[in-house]
């Protein structure tokens, strides 16, 4: 990531720590500001429903891409 502040002058915005264990699954955290994950899975509704079970009010609910994979939404 350093290489792309170096090369392109933009600062890298990590969403979450320890992205490489959750590549390709769905993970939830507190808010937009916490990076590390309270749950995770395949379901992007089953992860929802597990922060909220562990008292969650409004989870964040995003896909970790894998490494090196493209997506285009």
């Amino acid at each position: 990531m350093k290489a792309i502040e170096e090369d392109f002058g933009m600062k890298v915005n990590v969403m979450v720590n320890n992205a490489e264990k959750f590549s390709g699954k769905f993970v939830a955290l507190r808010s937009f500001w916490e990076k590390d994950p309270v749950c995770s899975g395949i379901n992007p509704v089953d992860v929802h429903k597990d922060a909220k079970a562990q008292g969650i009010e409004e989870p964040v609910v995003f896909f970790v891409p894998e490494n090196d994979v493209i997506y285009i939404y």
